[in-house]
């Protein structure tokens, strides 16, 4: 399976190099070496599961995110920060109240409608 990226480039899909990103995001957090492990091999079985012989590394990344999301929610800001290209504290404030679900991002609203 080819990777292709953003600058067109193609490499072979790496499970290590998935591992290696989502490991900066997982800094100082309480993830191992075989969680990443897990994950990486996850990604990969998602990807594969497209029956694509080659996927943009946005795929990759995608593929990324709900895993990680249920390894450890703080490495998933992390990730997503970068992958999404977060711009200011509302991206991240949008994206918490995404993790805590429905009900507390109907509060946030009300509470922001409230403030106004």
């Amino acid at each position: 399976m080819t990777v292709i990226k953003r600058s067109g480039a193609s490499e072979p899909f790496s499970r290590d190099k998935v591992a290696a990103g989502v490991k900066r995001a997982c800094q100082g957090r309480p993830v191992s070496d075989d969680d990443l492990a897990v994950l990486a091999h996850q990604v990969e079985e998602k990807i594969r599961a497209t029956g694509q012989a080659a996927v943009d590394s946005g795929e990759v990344g995608l593929a990324i995110l709900g895993p990680l999301r249920a390894l450890d929610e703080v490495a998933y800001l992390r990730f997503a920060s970068v992958y999404r290209s977060f711009e200011s504290i509302e991206d991240f404030a949008r994206e918490i109240a995404a993790l805590r679900g429905p009900l507390t991002a109907d509060a946030a609203a009300s509470s922001k409608q409230e403030e106004t």
